[in-house]
């Protein structure tokens, strides 16, 4: 039995097996008292002074000598119905405002009045290059080194790549 005190002490026990030898601490006064001894001389190993006899009694007379605190009684249970009402109040008006602002009334854009539009210029059968502003070697290195501080969306895919690997023919050509 002393084997199983000490296992117990030490947390070795699972529920199941420390259940009956828990059990024979409260009838075998000799397991009890091999419970204390154990406790004894692990206070001393521990350096910790043993409590003096009777320090039970002494804790009990002194807990009986306390004044008995009076507490309030909890409130009546129609306080967590008042909650879930403004709970319901709150909800009911965000859905309102939600509402409000996307399918309220719009103010109509102001009108302004059209002049006659001037006639389509008439068509010219020569093809136009797209205008194109020369960049020079220095402003092509300037945009490579701080291409990582412009703003960019995650979805662009391939055209950040794009711009930075283009360039104009006449820089090609030098």
């Amino acid at each position: 039995m002393k084997e199983k005190i000490s296992a117990l002490m030490d947390g070795e026990l699972d529920e199941r097996a420390a259940a009956p030898v828990l059990d024979a601490l409260g009838r075998d006064r000799e397991a009890a008292e091999t419970w204390r001894l154990f406790h004894v001389v692990g206070d001393a190993l521990r350096g910790t002074a043993p409590l003096s006899d009777g320090v039970t009694a002494r804790v009990a007379w002194k807990l009986a000598e306390e004044p008995a605190v009076l507490a309030p009684r909890p409130r009546a249970k129609r306080e967590p119905r008042r909650w879930m009402a403004l709970s319901a109040a709150a909800s009911v008006a965000a859905v309102a405002l939600v509402g409000w602002v996307a399918f309220g009334p719009q103010q109509p854009a102001p009108q302004i009045a059209k002049a006659p539009a001037p006639p389509p210029p008439a068509r010219q059968e020569t093809a136009s290059a797209p205008a194109t502003l020369p960049f020079t070697s220095a402003t092509n290195d300037y945009l490579l080194a701080h291409q990582g501080f412009a703003s960019r969306i995650s979805l662009q895919g391939m055209v950040p790549q794009v711009r930075t690997v283009s360039e104009t023919s006449a820089e090609a050509g030098k």
